[in-house]
């Protein structure tokens, strides 16, 4: 839990302070008054970085350096931006008095954000629901950003022999498709068993949100089965050589998979209106954050951007429901949305 932090020279902000509540904080005002840049910044002082922009970007503008303080219950963070070589900026992080280049795995504050780009989720391309349960994965899973990390340097390995093409490629390739195949099998198992985990309670979550008896699914979407992904892939790699020397890129994968989420057996990406796309959305966030704090055993922050769009009073009041035993942090334009669901259960933050 956060409970003040200041910003100096970040995004839009000269310099200023602003104290939370342990439950629900409102950050209210118009467009362009900052809200959207407050909640970055208490993404960035718990994970690191940011959801937009690169480093050089949280600066304000013409500020010689950019800082960030914050109170927690744990104890002091503070991150740090400033002019480094070759115009590029440093980043730094001290946390209880001690000075580190960067954050690992062990100091992050665990985070579940929503912003109105995550809509895409259902509708945009497969690389977005990839990034949605590895991100998931490495935050609950220790080991498997290595295997991540190890996944994506034998993939390019093997893609720049296909596109190199030497004499001996099909004795290279072996190796390379070996390799890739075990590790293949293993991301591939550790997202099923992640879907598999989400899917028990998609239904009955969505249905709390909506108010509507829906029955939503969630399926791993790949040409080889759960059983012998592995063996699978190994085939398809040794036996598709030519056509991924045409190609000039490895067709198979998980980094060619995807998840699928269906409503009532239908492909949310064409069934699901606005309004069902961003519960449906929304549902995926609180699994995430139920997760989070199942695993880690803390409770996460929660950061909802511009949330209460397209939803409609019932959906809001059960949303601020899920969110009332969380740390969490919602922007908003509209003052009357605040009155209505938070008027005593909330801190709300007023910006001009």
């Amino acid at each position: 839990m956060i409970t003040n932090l200041r910003l100096q020279h970040f995004r839009s902000y000269d310099d200023a302070s602003f104290e939370f509540g342990d439950g629900v904080n409102i950050i209210v005002g118009p467009n362009a008054s900052g809200k959207t840049n407050l909640l970055e910044a208490v993404l960035v002082i718990a994970r690191g970085s940011s959801y937009r922009v690169s480093d050089m970007e949280l600066v304000r503008f013409d500020a010689p350096w950019s800082r960030l303080d914050a109170d927690t219950l744990t104890g002091q963070r503070t991150v740090k931006l400033q002019p480094g070589s070759a115009e590029k900026w440093l980043k730094s992080f001290e946390i209880d008095g001690q000075l580190l280049s960067r954050l690992t795995a062990s100091r992050l504050l665990p985070v579940v954000l929503f912003e109105p780009n995550h809509l895409s989720l259902l509708h945009g391309s497969p690389d977005l629901r990839r990034a949605f349960l590895d991100d998931l994965l490495e935050q609950t899973n220790p080991r498997f950003g290595a295997l991540r990390r190890h996944y994506r340097r034998v993939l390019y390995q093997r893609n720049t022999l296909l596109k190199k093409q030497p004499r001996d490629i099909h004795d290279q390739l072996f190796v390379w498709n070996v390799r890739l195949s075990e590790l293949g099998g293993q991301i591939a198992s550790s997202r099923q068993q992640l879907i598999a985990r989400f899917s028990e309670h998609m239904s009955s979550l969505y249905e709390e949100l909506s108010h509507q008896s829906n029955h939503v699914t969630l399926e791993y979407t790949s040409r080889f089965s759960a059983d012998n992904y592995e063996s699978q892939l190994l085939h398809k790699l040794e036996t598709g050589v030519e056509q991924d020397m045409l190609r000039g890129f490895t067709a198979y994968g998980p980094h060619r998979d995807d998840m699928g989420v269906y409503i009532d057996g239908h492909a949310a990406s064409d069934a699901a209106s606005r309004g069902e796309t961003r519960t449906l959305v929304l549902t995926l966030k609180l699994l995430e954050l139920q997760l989070l704090e199942e695993l880690r055993g803390e409770q996460p922050l929660l950061l909802l951007d511009d949330v209460f769009s397209e939803l409609d009073g019932k959906r809001r009041q059960a949303l601020t429901a899920h969110v009332r035993d969380y740390q969490t942090f919602i922007t908003t334009t509209d003052a009357d949305i605040v009155v209505h669901h938070f008027a005593e259960a909330a801190n709300i933050i007023l910006l001009a």
